[in-house]
């Protein structure tokens, strides 16, 4: 049989692979590789809370791979080289992998490919991560789509899910070298184990993914809708690491919804699949305007008066030490589980970029670096709508105020209390607002702050005046 390189990513599964089955429907030998090549990511290499879980999902993959014959050879070094070296190692005769659609990614991948080609390889690329990829769907000018609603409406009347497919119990292998590095040798997970409660609340990997998944069906589905935008409660379906790591396909994922559609739960199904078509979006977005990481989506945000940042107001942010409860649990949570619900992400971007005043980039820098479901594409659409600068989102007038948000979707401080135990004797109306009774404050939790960081009727003035002196300087 002849050899041929299937080249892992950000699409470790085995179920649903279509680099691994056109391979096999080629009658090649699966010679499964992945390459460790940080650098050629910047200015967006992976954060360390991604490095830790990537490092469990590629042992999980292994592991997969060796219960059905096969294993993971492990490298690291230039991408391009490496492939091109295994190759000839191996006498491969083709090279296949899926897509990745981040602009250095794109620019990096098309370049190996012409590379490879020239060097006489059959190579192709696949999609595995989306249900539509960003150079399909098109406005009737032959442009992006800059708002959701019409891009979702084209979406949906073009919906061509693929079917699931599983992988064989068996793999063929290629005997002999090259081997590869051992896992460990890539140092992805943390040396001082500050990501250990993580694993509380994670099973990284495959099986991890499809857990999830069916967790999610027989429980927080139904009441989706409603349940999703409260904190407090397990309601959203934890899916979007394993989706960032692609560890499950979109596809898979919506076959398994649809298997549960009946009176009752198709209204869920369709909320859940509209979420779906956010990360679609955010692709669309991100493959159309690369610059959008780092520069205003809307080119008028670029005269906004952003506040002079400050390390000390920075720090207190990131460690959940700004005061407003609601905030500070969100970036607790974040900070000892890799994740933050997405409703609070809106409430602590909210207050980053216009309570404090600091530049959305400051807030989508600290994500990605603690971020396990850290995507480019959905990190740079979410602070772009918190922050009012991006497509189709949230006015910049629209301030969350964070205590009638956590009045709102955590009325009985439960969530605050998780995350800020200091609190927890408190009753709900002061775990909301501490600082309305500092004296009890001050005696049941003396550590926690009196008082807000930046007043909130004052900081909210003073994003609007920022706002409006942006106006008429037009």
């Amino acid at each position: 049989m002849a050899n041929a390189l299937v080249w892992f990513r950000n699409d470790l599964r085995l179920d649903d692979q279509p680099a691994l089955r056109a391979a096999l429907d080629a009658g090649q030998v699966p010679v499964c590789v992945y390459i460790h090549a940080p650098d050629e990511e910047d200015p967006w290499r992976p954060g360390a809370a991604s490095d830790a879980w990537r490092h469990r999902s590629l042992a999980a993959l292994d592991a997969d791979l060796r219960a059905r014959g096969s294993r993971l050879r492990i490298f690291s070094g230039p991408s391009l080289e490496v492939l091109g070296s295994i190759a000839a190692a191996c006498d491969a005769e083709a090279v296949y992998w899926t897509r990745r659609y981040e602009p250095a990614i794109e620019r990096r991948d098309a370049q190996i490919k012409r590379s490879l080609r020239e060097q006489g390889l059959r190579v192709e690329s696949f999609n595995g991560a989306l249900l539509f990829e960003p150079w399909t769907l098109a406005t009737k000018q032959g442009g992006p789509y800059r708002v959701f609603t019409p891009f979702w409406r084209a979406a949906l009347a073009d919906w061509r899910a693929p079917a699931p497919w599983n992988a064989p119990a068996s793999l063929p292998d290629l005997d002999g070298d090259p081997d590869g590095i051992p896992l460990p040798a890539l140092r992805l997970a943390p040396g001082r184990g500050w990501d250990a409660l993580f694993w509380e609340h994670w099973t990284p990997g495959e099986a991890g993914a499809r857990e999830a998944l069916e967790v999610f069906c027989d429980g927080a589905l139904h009441g989706y809708r409603e349940q999703r935008e409260r904190p407090d409660r397990v309601g959203t379906s934890r899916l979007s690491p394993h989706l960032h790591f692609g560890e499950i396909a979109p596809w898979r994922v919506v076959a398994a919804l649809e298997a549960h559609r009946r009176a009752g739960t198709g209204a869920e199904i369709d909320a859940f699949i509209r979420q779906l078509g956010w990360r679609e979006f955010a692709w669309h977005l991100l493959h159309y305007f690369p610059a959008t990481p780092a520069h205003n989506f809307n080119p008028r945000f670029d005269a906004f008066a952003w506040a002079r940042p400050e390390q000390r107001l920075l720090d207190a942010w990131r460690h959940g030490r700004t005061g407003v409860p609601i905030v500070d649990a969100g970036m607790r949570e974040l900070w000892q589980t890799g994740w933050m619900h997405n409703r609070v992400r809106m409430v602590v971007g909210s207050w980053l970029c216009k309570h404090m005043r600091q530049h959305w980039r400051e807030g989508a820098r600290w994500f990605h670096e603690t971020l396990v479901d850290a995507d480019l594409a959905n990190n740079t659409l979410g602070w772009q709508w918190v922050a009012g600068t991006g497509a189709d989102a949230a006015p910049y007038f629209r301030v969350f105020n964070p205590v009638i948000q956590a009045q709102k979707f955590d009325p009985d401080g439960r969530y605050i209390a998780r995350w800020l135990p200091e609190l927890a004797p408190l009753p709900p109306p002061i775990r909301h607002a501490p600082w309305r009774d500092a004296a009890r404050v001050r005696s049941a939790a003396p550590g926690y702050p009196l008082q807000p960081m930046v007043d909130l009727a004052r900081g909210r003035e003073a994003a609007l005046a920022a706002y409006r002196a942006m106006g008429e300087g037009d």
